[in-house]
């Protein structure tokens, strides 16, 4: 298994003490975590539905992932790349950010249990910071960009509605540079991508900037939070 610079890669423990040390203070920052409002607009579940996909974007996929996995009612969340083609679905090719792909999350919840705006809610209040663009804290780059991924006309209203209604009420001190992106397909990461927070909860960049998101929903919202994560290993 290997590591790069995009996911702040330890060599030793001397490199992982000088990496705490500069970076600490953009770091911290995934310690914060917003209560916002639940949107007003929502899909109701249909009859007979029992499952439905969401596809987001919001920095390093391990957080996200790591985070809709203690989620009520999701039963599956993948790591992988949204944005650009199959060919260039690739960790490394997609690392130098000219591929058009953001690491991203392909969430299926059940709508019955868990509504889409719901998940919207959790992804803009503890899963990453929607007004940093294109990066997520020590992460730069247009692949850590900030982006829902419609799988419907209906996901689309939901967010665009959503994202209005957050900037109206000023919960963010900077505007939301979400982008909402429909139409584009979702391609899983490398295996050692997934469950990658619970499989390494002492890697320090875990440790200093995903750590504190689970806090965080088990904070903000414990009514939805699940102390057993589902795991992409336990499904496979």
């Amino acid at each position: 298994m290997t590591f790069d610079r995009c996911h702040a890669a330890i060599a030793g423990a001397a490199t992982a003490a000088l990496l705490v040390v500069a970076t600490w203070s953009t770091l911290t920052s995934a310690a914060s975590a917003h209560e916002i409002p639940a949107p007003l607009l929502d899909e109701k579940a249909a009859p007979g539905v029992s499952s439905e996909t969401a596809v987001l974007a919001g920095g390093c996929f391990w957080g996200v992932q790591g985070v809709f996995q203690h989620v009520k009612g999701v039963t599956s969340a993948v790591s992988g790349y949204t944005g650009g083609d199959q060919e260039h679905a690739i960790y490394e090719v997609v690392a130098t950010g000219t591929t058009g792909h953001a690491e991203s999350v392909r969430i299926v919840f059940d709508p019955r249990r868990i509504s889409y705006g719901r998940i919207l809610q959790i992804y803009f209040s503890v899963a990453h910071d929607p007004t940093e663009l294109n990066y997520q804290g020590p992460d730069h780059g247009p692949q850590y960009r900030s982006a829902v991924f419609p799988v419907n006309d209906e996901q689309s209203r939901i967010a665009r509605a959503y994202i209005a209604q957050l900037d109206k009420a000023h919960v963010f001190d900077a505007p939301i540079v979400t982008t909402i992106e429909p139409g584009k397909k979702f391609f899983p990461a490398e295996a050692y991508h997934q469950d990658f927070l619970t499989l390494h909860p002492d890697y320090p960049y875990i440790v200093y900037n995903d750590l504190p998101k689970i806090e965080n929903l088990k904070t903000v919202f414990p009514g939805w939070y699940r102390p057993d994560p589902v795991l992409v290993t336990a499904t496979n």
